[in-house]
């Protein structure tokens, strides 16, 4: 049986929508087709433990699962739950008349909790520009994506639920999040404060002049001198950003891992 899911491989700022089918035939052997990674090679062993340890065993089948397209690299271990879900979809554990409707992504920790991932906002854009219905994220990053409006966001605890979820089982209300009262409300946040300096008139001076100007700066000058300590105290007298340039910026950090747990800025 054939059955495809949905989830999407992030390479720099580019988000491509990764199709992930998996076709079960007579045999005993697992083929993961797709130019993967170690660690998305390396789901086999992760999806196998978490579904045994959710009740389910892992089919003993000759499976082809591919992540199209093929000539992209695929990296990271955000693919665990599509190819957990399409592996039970294709031998009808799982109804899949709604998976076509939903961008899945998340690692497995071998109990079968969903772990975060890195770069779930631009991946949750990604789904709203492609028209899914809904993302399935871990829980915690259920706001990160949530901040993207006109999606359904579905946080996940574990791949119980999201099996209990697809099968009309369980049902959950989507994350709510106020885009911008999100973003307004964090402008002035800031974890260093520019105040918090002492001496060096003459470099906040030329600082407060580029802030001020939208002016490059270089410093230049030895260890210990106070370059990296101004410099991380620089976004705090920055003129707030607009709504789209501060969705631009959250998504780079997102990418990189930087936001805090629970949270979409």
């Amino acid at each position: 049986m054939l059955v495809k899911t949905y989830c999407a491989a992030v390479n720099g700022m580019e988000v491509t929508t990764v199709t992930v089918e998996v076709s079960i035939t007579r045999g005993v052997m697992f083929h993961l087709t797709g130019l993967a990674d170690v660690a998305v090679k390396e789901s086999h062993d992760r999806i196998a433990a978490a579904l045994l340890n959710n009740g389910y065993q892992f089919p003993v089948a000759d499976i082809t699962a591919n992540l199209a397209p093929a000539d992209l690299r695929k990296e990271g271990s955000s693919f665990d739950l599509p190819l957990a879900i399409a592996i039970l979809g294709a031998t009808e554990k799982i109804v899949s008349d709604h998976l076509s409707e939903y961008m899945l992504v998340g690692e497995l920790s071998l109990d079968g909790t969903l772990q975060p991932i890195k770069g779930a906002l631009p991946i949750a854009i990604k789904a709203r520009a492609e028209k899914f219905k809904g993302l399935i994220v871990p829980k915690a990053n259920e706001h990160e994506a949530a901040v993207v409006d006109t999606l359904e966001v579905y946080g996940m605890n574990d791949i119980g639920e999201v099996i209990s979820f697809l099968n009309d089982a369980y049902t959950q209300e989507p994350c709510k999040v106020d885009t911008r009262k999100e973003f307004y409300e964090n402008q002035y946040i800031s974890d260093l404060d520019f105040a918090d300096v002492r001496g060096q008139e003459n470099v906040k001076r030329a600082l407060e002049v580029a802030a001020a100007g939208s002016h490059n700066v270089i410093m230049i000058g030895p260890p210990g001198s106070g370059k990296s300590m101004m410099a991380k105290r620089l976004p705090s007298i920055l003129p707030p950003l607009a709504l789209t340039e501060s969705l631009e910026t959250t998504q780079i950090h997102s990418i990189a891992g930087k936001l805090k747990k629970d949270t979409g800025s």
